[in-house]
């Protein structure tokens, strides 16, 4: 009979590191090189203590730690917007339409963000 106890609490304890490990390797999210990965929730605090409420990571991983932090992608492939200025006024007093177009993308230079250099990491 103990050596049933044994077996029993030996499947147990593999059954619980086997999830344990599942779980972690879930929860490590790795980050496309056409995407921005951000991190929101409780990510850290800054070097002068205040608090950040999102990590921008592009081209790596992270580990995602469960309830408390979350995460989206921000796609990085640039689009298109058509803007048709309709009966403008020139400086001749005429009025004139001018269809536009404009492509527009997110940079991911760490200057190019309103987030502190620190919180967008390459």
């Amino acid at each position: 009979m103990p050596n049933i106890f044994g077996l029993l609490l030996t499947c147990v304890i593999v059954v619980i590191v086997f999830s344990l490990l599942l779980f972690l390797i879930k929860r490590y999210k790795k980050c496309p090189s056409d995407k921005v990965m951000v991190i929101y929730g409780k990510v850290g605090s800054n070097k002068d203590g205040s608090t950040r409420s999102a990590k921008c990571i592009h081209g790596g991983a992270a580990f995602i730690w469960p309830v408390i932090q979350s995460y989206e992608f921000l796609d990085l492939t640039p689009m298109s917007i058509s803007v048709d200025l309709e009966n403008a006024l020139s400086r001749q007093n005429i009025r004139i339409n001018v269809p536009s177009r404009f492509t527009v993308g997110v940079s991911t230079e760490p200057g190019s963000c309103r987030m502190p250099p620190s919180a967008c990491s390459a």
